[in-house]
């Protein structure tokens, strides 16, 4: 169950998207029972997360709904699998679930997600290979969201301010984990995400989520492949013509997008765009700031906060059941 999103928005939300039914595959409806899903933060930039929101799921009953379950787990317990944590709320899916100020939601939602996938692979088939970014082919105005209609697994929590550490002015780096029970009694790590299009950019085969990147903690990410994306971005800008330095463009990249959590001052406005990467807002037009920064010249997408705006909403849980 692939982790495609994890946003930390100014009013102290996050937003974990799993099971997309974007390819046709893994995407029966509904939460695996034997796995837990988690949001793992940090703070002021340590290696090691302190605070994790871990969601646990039963098996459906005759109307699809799965009982739901959120532990906290702080300190060193927030790493450890073996840590219970406390037991915060549960509830069902498709309800809004509150207790002490925390509200959480589950169930199946319109994608918000958009990208036209032509000018995708344009992006990450000159990265794959390290050749120019050829746009002479790409017509922003003729752009389609390839997401349309599609749905997705969402998983909304919203924690008040001052609550587990989350307090105005503290920065954190948030990212999320799918985790599958083994036959030994354990946890398997089987898929994660922090900032957004790490995936489509540097691993657009792994489909069956077999790539090591998916098991990784992020502080092995710099030593896995921070020199393999450096040197990624350096043969694409090279090629393309869009820096004068294109090693050094590279490790400046890689040094944004590693280690791959997604940062975010608690209580500021959330924007992942152009001039700044803070947090996340549903109608952020993430792919066309990712492929820009990583290309090095703008890569109009096409698309705008209007493509999906009716899959969008200001009140809890900001997402549209579907």
């Amino acid at each position: 169950m692939p982790v495609s999103a994890a946003t930390a928005t100014a009013n102290g939300a996050f937003v974990m998207d799993v099971n997309s039914n974007i390819t046709g595959f893994y995407a029966e409806p509904g939460f695996h029972h034997e796995a837990r899903y988690e949001i793992k933060v940090h703070f002021d930039g340590t290696d090691q997360e302190t605070l994790t929101y871990r969601f646990s799921f039963g098996e459906p009953d005759a109307n699809g709904q799965q009982p739901l379950r959120l532990h906290t787990l702080t300190g060193s317990d927030a790493r450890e699998d073996s840590a219970e944590g406390v037991l915060v709320l549960e509830d069902r899916t498709g309800r809004t679930a509150a207790a002490d100020g925390v509200r959480a939601w589950a169930g199946r939602v319109q994608e918000a997600f958009c990208v036209d996938l032509s000018l995708l692979a344009i992006v990450n088939g000159a990265v794959g290979k390290g050749t120019a970014v050829d746009l002479a082919s790409w017509n922003p105005r003729g752009a389609q969201n390839t997401f349309a209609g599609t749905t997705v697994e969402a998983i909304v929590l919203e924690i008040p301010h001052g609550r587990d550490e989350l307090r105005p002015g503290a920065r954190t780096g948030v990212w999320c984990a799918t985790k599958l029970a083994t036959d030994a009694g354990g946890w398997r790590q089987i898929n994660r995400g922090g900032n957004p299009m790490m995936w489509p950019i540097f691993w657009p085969n792994d489909t069956d989520f077999s790539d090591p990147a998916n098991t990784r903690h992020p502080s092995e990410n710099v030593a896995a492949f921070g020199r393999t994306i450096a040197d990624q971005v350096a043969k694409v800008v090279a090629a393309t013509g869009t820096s004068a330095d294109p090693a050094g463009d590279g490790r400046t990249v890689a040094g944004q997008l590693l280690p791959d959590v997604l940062p975010y001052v608690v209580g500021t406005p959330a924007s992942f765009g152009f001039a700044t990467r803070n947090g996340r807002t549903r109608a952020d037009n993430a792919p066309e700031a990712v492929m820009s920064l990583v290309t090095n010249m703008a890569v109009p997408s096409g698309l705008t906060p209007a493509t999906t705006k009716a899959q969008q909403t200001d009140q809890f849980p900001y997402v549209v059941p579907e």
